[in-house]
């Protein structure tokens, strides 16, 4: 018998090639898209999933209260996580470390080996691998219960050594005296996880330096969280959590002053340190869960359109199949067995369509290859989650297309079919054409939100891109010069870069107006009425740099070089949290910062240190030599060849080598730098962009399959209509018609939908683009647009054949 039904769905699929190519390609499409979003999505929800008893490990994490503002970190004060583990019950496991960056050297044979800017370096006791799981290729975590000694990942002592094997007993030299013996070597992890440190000093050493260098490391400053020292626990069985959050905070409220600072720590759950954007995380990348399920709805939305077309078309055909079924019920079938026959051709079509996803997955992954974690690959397909998903895939679409078309196809009586009376079979027939236009509607929806979408999300980034910040951006190059460099030598870089012929003006001072860094200080004011007191962020410049970006001053003047480090510039929002309507107001008025008093020389206009996401804040520039540490280029305008620029990076990577012959050689231009706030905007406007081109094929697909079909059975009509006089043009829009009622309908509902939508993602943003008329006319039109060049494919040949031929069976 199920043989018989895979013949009998074979022999269809060759009677009505154009139907199945089109049901194919719609369940394809959406499979396609469930498929490379779903090895996305479980990629990403699986980081550090993997280690024992996971769900009952924490970091501890800190927000710092500041007059006016927040700061959070997944840092803690250093002698917190060194005490709690003493004095707080229900901690199984505290695993505290330290991250640390440094340059590396080694012994060599005529001179040190050396390894700039190493990452991924921490200090670490036994507990940190008893809390997560490495294996052991020598020696075991005791060692590091023993200071100057160190434990390498594999591919760290490969770096370093060659090779991974006999590195026992070599020494290491961190930064300029710091040496340490390798005690250990342990395999490289290689699972889906943000903890990825390859170099493990034991955690004692520190203990066992200076008193100046552990000053360095903030080792005894309970008020002073330090965002490189990390602290995870793992709870005991049945303790709770809220209790042990509690008792951590007691132990940072006893022992610092929470009425200059207030510190205030929670614990965040290993599973949620990927997805937690407010908090720092440990590799350059972080996710959110709302971005993970606007993507399964995305995918959801384009298997949703591909099933639509199946049913539509489907049960648009039932009259060409009414014989068929008619004597099958005659010969003795049943409804379960009709039911049955239909389900299996529609699992045959998702079977294919599933081959083709399959095939089609590794070249999806090429395409979106800078959008996607590196760790997802073509193999990923193999893994056992993956084949289950994509049978359960097969199995539902086939459920969600086939059985409405099979309880339709089933119930046809055979009397009546046998007797030509299917179309009058009651209201059947005309609550399939209700449901296919009400799926027809549906379709489109979804293709003009996605369109909608698109283009609100492609306008707030060109919004973001192109508003006045503030600042000139363009044509800006930054370089970061070595902080542990003597001062002097990055104004003998400055002057050289000064004298390249393609440089328009160069300055040294501190971060750009807009940097991913940053440095926040609390200033006192002492007001008229009360004392003021607000957070401020720091930046230090002097006029040249304010000349270089072109930075408007509202009252006073830039600060110079030549001031003293009392002289400061704020912005027009510093001005107004401290009680000035008038910029000049403010002017030589004192401010505190600590003990030290500045004096205002001028007020800047508010500019945006950040992306769009953020507002603007109080901000203050300073003056202090040693802070000067990135030099600030503007290029001459670009030459009609446009290889002036060229020639300059390779002119100012000369004068770099010149300086810093040990360095290496890095730049950035400052507008690129902007870009990247935007990142995250980007990729979803790519794949929104993706998503509304296969929606609107999709659903093209079948609009064009249920004009052919509507051009087929009216094909006598049309002849008749050609007989009387009808025009090319008269009969296309009569077949074209009802179709375009269907869009525009579609238009009416997705635009209050797609406004609100938009209306609220667009809230996230502080200062963004508006809703404006032109969005939702434009993609109205677009979408019409597409339609009726669909339509036109199949009617206007429909309405030019000669009607000779359709009425000659007449």
């Amino acid at each position: 018998m199920l043989k018989n039904y895979f013949k009998t769905a074979l022999r269809n699929f060759g009677r009505n090639k154009i139907f199945s190519f089109i049901n194919v390609s719609g369940l394809a499409i959406g499979i396609s898209a469930s498929l490379v979003i779903y090895m996305i999505v479980s990629y990403e929800f699986s980081y550090d999933t993997y280690e024992k008893d996971g769900d009952r490990i924490y970091r501890v994490v800190t927000e710092m209260q500041f007059p006016g503002s927040a700061f959070k970190t997944g840092g803690v004060p250093v002698p917190l996580a060194v005490t709690a583990k003493k004095v707080i019950s229900g901690i199984e496991i505290a695993a505290p470390f330290y991250e640390y960056g440094t340059d590396v050297s080694l012994p060599g044979k005529t001179a040190p080996v050396k390894f700039k800017n190493q990452e991924k370096i921490i200090f670490a006791d036994d507990n940190y691998f008893k809390l997560f799981n490495y294996t052991w290729v020598n020696g075991n975590a005791t060692v590091l219960n023993t200071p100057f000694k160190v434990v390498l990942t594999e591919s760290r002592a490969k770096q370093y050594f060659g090779t991974s094997a006999n590195v026992v007993g070599k020494v290491i030299t961190y930064g300029d005296s710091l040496k340490a013996t390798v005690a250990g070597v342990v395999k490289t992890n290689t699972e889906v996880s943000d903890i990825k440190f390859e170099e493990f000093i034991s955690f004692s050493t520190v203990d066992n330096l200076s008193a100046d260098v552990k000053g360095n490391f903030g080792w005894d400053e309970w008020g002073s969280v330090n965002s490189a020292m990390h602290y995870f626990i793992k709870v005991s069985k049945g303790a709770s959590v809220p209790q042990i959050e509690k008792r951590v905070q007691a132990l940072q409220n006893k022992n610092s002053d929470q009425s200059k600072l207030k510190v205030l720590h929670s614990m965040q759950a290993l599973k949620d340190i990927h997805f937690d954007t407010e908090y720092d995380n440990y590799s350059e990348r972080q996710n959110q869960r709302t971005v993970m399920y606007g993507l399964l709805a995305v995918a959801a939305f384009l298997l949703l359109l591909g099933c639509i077309n199946f049913i539509n078309l489907t049960t648009s055909q039932a009259t060409q199949r009414a014989k068929e079924i008619g004597i099958r019920k005659t010969m003795g079938s049943t409804k379960k067995q009709l039911v049955l026959q239909f389900l299996t051709e529609t699992f045959v079509l998702t079977l294919i369509a599933a081959i083709i996803s399959v095939l089609a997955a590794p070249l999806l992954l090429k395409l979106f290859a800078s959008y996607i974690p590196q760790g997802i690959s073509f193999n990923l397909i193999t893994q056992p989650h993956v084949i289950v998903f994509m049978v359960l895939l097969i199995l539902a679409v086939s459920l969600l297309s086939g059985f409405y078309p099979a309880l339709v196809l089933s119930q046809f009586k055979p009397i009546a079919v046998l007797k030509n009376q299917v179309l009058n079979m009651g209201g059947g027939s005309s609550r399939r054409t209700v449901l296919r236009k009400s799926l027809t509607v549906a379709q489109f929806v979804i293709a003009q939100f996605f369109i909608i979408g698109t283009i609100i999300v492609s306008k707030q980034i060109h919004y973001a891109l192109n508003a006045n910040l503030g600042y000139k951006k363009d044509a800006i190059i930054n370089i970061e010069t070595p902080w542990n460099e003597n001062s002097d030598k990055r104004f003998v870089l400055l002057n050289k870069i000064k004298a390249i012929p393609e440089v328009q003006m160069a300055t040294l001072a501190g971060y750009a107006p807009a940097a991913s860094g940053m440095s926040k200080s609390t200033l006192g004011f002492a007001g008229d009425k009360k004392d003021i007191e607000i957070t401020v962020e720091m930046k230090y410049a002097d006029s040249a740099y304010f000349a270089l970006y072109n930075m408007k001053l509202l009252a006073g003047r830039y600060t110079r070089l030549a001031d003293s480090a009392r002289a400061c510039l704020i912005n027009n929002t510093c001005a107004k949290a401290l009680g000035f309507t008038n910029p000049a107001s403010a002017i030589g008025q004192n401010i505190n910062k600590g003990n030290i008093k500045k004096q205002i020389v001028g007020v800047l206009a508010d500019v945006h240190t950040k992306s769009m996401h953020s507002i603007i804040e109080p901000l203050v520039y300073g003056v202090k030599e040693d802070n000067y540490a990135t030099l600030h280029i503007a290029l001459q305008p670009r030459n009609e060849d446009g290889n002036n620029w060229k020639v300059a990076v390779a002119k100012m990577g000369a004068a770099w080598k010149q300086v810093y012959p040990d360095e290496t050689f890095a730049y950035q231009f400052f507008d690129d730098s902007i870009a990247k706030f935007y990142a995250a905007e980007q990729s979803t406007s790519v794949l929104l962009t993706w998503a509304t081109g296969l929606a609107i094929f999709i659903s093209c697909l079948g609009l064009l399959g249920l004009a052919i079909y509507t051009t087929n059975q009216r094909t006598k009509e049309i002849g008749v209509r050609k007989v009387l006089g009808a025009t090319v043009q008269q009969i296309v829009l009569l077949l074209s018609k009802d179709f375009v009622q269907l869009i525009i309908l579609a238009f009416v509902i997705a635009v209050p939908l797609a406004w609100w939508a938009m209306h609220n993602w667009l809230q996230a943003y502080p200062y963004h683009t508006t809703l404006s008329w032109w969005v939702f006319a434009v993609s109205g039109v677009l979408l019409v647009t597409v339609a009726f060049i669909v339509l036109g494919l199949r009617t206007i040949k429909a309405a030019s054949a000669n009607p000779v031929k359709s009425l000659r069976s007449e």
